[in-house]
C-alpha cells in the first residue's frame, strides 16, 4: 500500500524545479523516506507511545512527563554529538546512503522492541526509546542532504515540501493502520498494554517496508574525496573556524534552535496535553493526530510554492506567527471545539516550518559540503529537541502537572525565534555559500 501513494513529484511544474541529472524517480524515491520515518514519529513520538508510556509504563507518577521528555533529551543529545561528525564523514567517502541503511535498520528494530515495554518495564522502554530515536534523527539528517542534489536553488522549497508532504501521508497511513488494530482489539476487550505493543511492530514493520524504495533506488550522486575515516573530524573543526563566513547560515540556526524547540514540544506532548489538559481519550487523541497530519500534509505541500515566491525567510517569519496564534488558542482553549481548531493550524505549521527549515539549510550550503552542513543542521534541531520537551516536562513538574503553563511557556521559543529570522538574509547567505565553494576548489590537495 505504501508503494501506491501517490508521488507529490508528479505534479506539473516538476521539471524546472530539479538540477539536471536529477530524474522524476529519483525524487520519489527521496520523498518515500519521509513517507517512511513519519510512521515513526506520528506513532511513537506524537499519537499513541508517549501517552502509553506517561499513563501506563510510568503509571501516571507525578515524573511521569518528565521521565519522557529527559529520555528523548538523552537521544537527541546523542545525535548532537554525532551528527556533524557523521555528515563530514558521509561527505567524505559518498557514504549517505549506505549509512542511511545503517540508520534505518537501527530505528526499526529498537522500534519494534518496543513490543515489550509492558507495565513496569521503565528501563527498558527508556533504552529503546532511546536507541531508536537516535537512529531516526541520524536518518533524517542523512535523508535531507540528499535534497541540493536532486533540486535547484530556487526549487528547493517545492522539493522539500513534496518530501515533507508525502511524509506526512506516510504518517497517516501508518496511523491509521494503528487506529484500526486498536478499534478492533477494544471490541475484544483489550488494554492499553495489549495493543500498544503490537502498534509498535506494526509501525516498525511499515518503516522498513516503505523505505525500500529509497535504498534501492535513490542514487548516491557524491564522489568520494582522498582521506582517512579520522579526517572526518577535521572537516567538522575547518567548518567551525570558517563559521565567520556563513553569518546568514549561523543566524539562521540560531533562530532555528529557538523555533524548533517549540515545534518539538508540540510534536512531543500534543498526546499528552491532550489526554491531561483537554480530557481527551486514546481514540480521540488519535483522531486529533490525525487531523493535524492531514492539515500538515497540506501546509508542507503549499508552503514549498509558497517560499520560492515570496523567498524563505519571510515565509518561515510567517509561518512563526502562526506558530504564536496556534500557541495562544490550545493555551486558552476550555472546549474540545477551540482545541481542535488549534490543533488544524498547528498543523499546518508543523509542515510549512519542518519543509522551510530544511530547504533554506540547502541554500545557504556548499554544495560540495552538504551532508556536513546538515549535519550542523542537525545539531541545532536536535538541541532544540532537548531544550523545548524538557523545559516543558520541568515546568509541569515544579507547577505540580500544570500544562497551560508550560505550553505558554513554549510560546517564548517562537518569539525569540522569530526576532532571530528577521536578520537573515538569503541571498547574501547564498552567495557566501558558493564563495566558500569556488575557495575550496581552488585549494591545493
Amino acid at each position: 500500500m505504501a508503494h501506491r501513494a501517490p508521488p507529490a513529484p508528479a505534479e506539473p511544474g516538476m521539471r524546472p524545479a530539479l538540477r539536471a541529472e536529477a530524474r522524476p524517480r529519483d525524487v520519489w524515491a527521496w520523498a518515500m523516506y519521509d513517507f517512511a520515518n513519519s510512521g515513526y514519529t506520528t506513532v511513537v513520538i506524537t499519537a499513541l507511545f508517549n501517552a502509553y508510556f506517561v499513563a501506563v509504563v510510568v503509571d501516571g507518577q507525578p515524573w511521569a512527563t518528565l521521565a519522557w521528555t529527559a529520555a528523548l533529551a538523552v537521544s537527541y543529545l546523542a545525535v548532537l554529538a554525532t551528527a556533524p561528525v557523521v555528515g563530514a564523514f558521509a561527505d567524505l567517502r559518498a557514504a549517505k546512503k549506505r549509512l542511511l541503511a545503517l540508520s534505518t535498520a537501527g530505528c526499526v528494530l529498537f522500534t519494534a522492541l518496543l513490543y515489550f515495554a509492558q507495565p513496569g518495564a521503565l528501563w527498558l522502554a527508556v533504552a529503546c526509546l532511546v536507541l531508536s530515536n537516535f537512529f531516526f534523527g541520524t536518518g533524517e539528517n542523512l535523508i535531507a542532504a540528499f535534497l541540493p542534489e536532486l533540486a535547484r536553488g530556487r526549487g528547493m522549497g517545492r522539493v522539500s515540501g513534496w518530501g515533507w508532504g508525502l511524509g506526512y501521508l506516510g504518517g497517516l497511513f501508518t496511523l491509521g493502520l494503528c487506529l484500526a488494530w486498536i478499534a478492533w482489539a477494544e471490541k475484544r476487550g483489550q488494554g492499553a498494554a495489549d495493543y500498544v505493543p503490537v502498534a509498535m511492530l506494526i509501525t516498525a514493520a511499515m518503516f522498513a517496508l516503505a523505505s525500500l524504495p529509497t535504498l534501492l533506488l535513490l542514487p548516491e550522486r557524491a564522489v568520494p574525496r582522498e582521506g582517512r575515516a579520522l579526517d572526518a573530524w577535521r572537516e567538522v573543526a575547518r567548518t567551525l573556524r570558517s563559521a565567520a563566513g556563513f553569518p546568514d547560515l549561523r543566524r539562521f540556526l540560531t533562530a532555528a534552535l529557538c523555533y524548533q524547540a517549540g515545534v518539538h514540544t508540540v510534536i512531543a506532548l500534543a498526546a499528552i496535553y491532550a489526554n491531561q489538559a483537554m480530557g481527551f481519550t486514546t481514540q480521540q487523541t488519535l483522531l486529533l493526530v490525525l487531523a493535524v497530519n492531514v492539515a500538515a500534509a497540506a501546509g508542507a505541500f503549499l508552503f514549498g510554492h509558497v517560499q520560492d515566491r515570496l523567498g524563505p525567510v519571510r515565509a518561515i517569519a510567517w509561518v512563526l506567527v502562526g506558530w504564536l496564534f496556534t500557541i495562544v488558542l490550545a493555551a486558552v482553549a476550555r472546549t474540545p471545539g477551540t482545541f481542535w481548531a488549534a490543533a488544524h493550524l498547528a498543523g499546518l505549521c508543523l509542515g510549512a516550518s519542518q519543509s522551510g527549515g530544511r530547504a533554506l539549510v540547502g541554500l545557504l550550503s556548499p554544495p560540495s559540503r552538504r551532508a556536513e552542513f546538515f549535519g550542523f543542521w542537525g545539531l541545532a534541531t536536535k538541541l532544540s529537541a532537548i531544550l523545548g520537551p524538557l523545559s516543558y516536562g520541568l515546568v509541569t513538574w515544579a507547577s505540580d502537572g500544570d500544562h497551560r503553563r508550560a505550553l505558554w511557556a513554549t510560546g517564548l521559543f517562537f518569539v525569540v525565534g522569530l526576532a532571530l529570522l528577521i536578520g537573515v538574509h538569503a541571498g547574501r547567505g547564498r552567495r557566501a555559500a558558493l564563495r566558500a565553494e569556488r575557495a575550496l576548489s581552488k585549494a591545493p590537495p
